[in-house]
């Protein structure tokens, strides 16, 4: 193994820019340096020069991987249409990424990523931050222990703010996809609603969608899955109904005898509810926090800024992973049936009825409607 691992950082100034920390990250692992960042603003470039401590720049990514060879890159940019193309990029040089999400824009797009990353085994971590909570294990005891019983249905939500719907969908609920999918198991089959002002969408209400999203519609989404062992996956999305504090964004697990919920972050909020009704109202029961340490356990844990640690966890993974060749906890894999299940809403509003995953139509639904 290298004596330091050398980052390439790729940013658009404008079109997505640094994403959420993830430029930053590296310098915080002291078995990393950043070695050279790419943006084709001149302006973005030289800040992210200075802010980073690269040695060198370039105006174009595929001439930084080319000359400097970087042994793992950061692709940033929050904006979705480039992710395909810098992704195979990377993948094609024998280079290990660290990306934000959302993955891509298709299905399409993400079987050519897995194929580039399968083809030179190239590892990819995408920053589901959540993923790498230290509370998760604890919440994945407490099922296996019985304390909520036999899971029945996970519950999950957006942020539902100006974006509510598809854009919501996308950009937020990826991150609950992927915990549904953790939680849960594979998705196996979708049937969803996508609405427009209160009726089914049509080709006339599909626009491009903001940050490089692609084809997107829709105000509202109810689209429920189905988990393995019986369980069922929901999601619902509408407009301007949940902004603010507190929040209904993440997930909630109900089993015969309780509830779990969980938010998103690396130190997420999380409950338990002790009540097989479902109804503290009726029960009396209380929502007990769980913390890293237990339930009911004070949180030993601090953090200034929530994205910081969960990203140096997930690329301290990302790393193990490398030396270890196997795949990161938050692994390509993952990352495209969340792209999956997101399409699935979509697909299954096309065509009117129940659609069975892995889906065949592997294009955006959208862009043929």
């Amino acid at each position: 193994m290298p004596a330091k691992y050398r980052v390439g950082v790729i940013g658009d100034t404008g079109r997505g820019n640094y994403g959420h920390g993830i430029d930053r990250v590296w310098l915080e692992l002291p078995q990393t340096e950043i070695v050279a960042v790419a943006d084709r603003d001149e302006t973005g470039r030289t800040d992210a020069v200075k802010r980073l401590g690269a040695a060198k720049a370039f105006a174009d990514y595929r001439q930084m991987l080319d000359e400097v060879r970087p042994d793992i890159v950061s692709i940033c940019p929050r904006w979705l249409d480039q992710h395909r193309d810098m992704v195979v990029a990377a993948a094609e040089r024998g280079v290990h990424i660290y990306m934000e999400k959302p993955m891509c824009r298709s299905l399409t797009e993400a079987d050519e990523m897995v194929a580039a990353c399968e083809k030179r085994n190239v590892k990819l971590a995408i920053a589901f931050q959540t993923r790498y909570s230290p509370k998760l294990p604890v919440m994945r005891n407490m099922i296996e222990d019985g304390l909520i019983g036999n899971v029945l249905e996970l519950r999950g939500r957006g942020k539902e703010d100006r974006r509510g719907g598809g854009e919501d969908l996308w950009v937020l609920g990826s991150h609950v996809m992927n915990l549904m999918h953790y939680f849960a198991g594979q998705p196996n089959w979708c049937f969803s609603r996508v609405l427009q002002q209160g009726n089914p969408i049509t080709k006339a209400d599909v626009a491009p969608g903001a940050e490089g999203i692609g084809p997107l519609a829709g105000d509202t989404i109810n689209a429920t899955y189905g988990m393995d062992e019986g369980v069922t996956a929901c999601f619902a999305s509408h407009r301007e109904t949940g902004a603010g504090r507190p929040s209904r964004f993440g997930v909630q697990i109900f089993g015969s005898r309780g509830v779990l919920e969980i938010l998103t972050g690396f130190l997420p909020e999380v409950y338990y509810l002790d009540d097989k009704s479902w109804s503290p109202g009726r029960s009396g029961s209380k929502w007990v926090p769980v913390t890293s340490e237990g339930l009911g356990q004070d949180e030993p844990l601090n953090f200034d800024h929530p994205l910081h640690p969960g990203n140096a966890a997930a690329c301290r993974d990302l790393i193990a992973a490398i030396e270890e060749d196997r795949q990161p906890e938050a692994n390509i894999y993952e990352a495209r049936t969340t792209v999956e299940m997101i399409a699935a809403a979509f697909e299954s509003q096309r065509v009117g009825g129940m659609m069975p995953l892995p889906l065949k139509n592997r294009e955006n639904p959208l862009s043929i409607f």
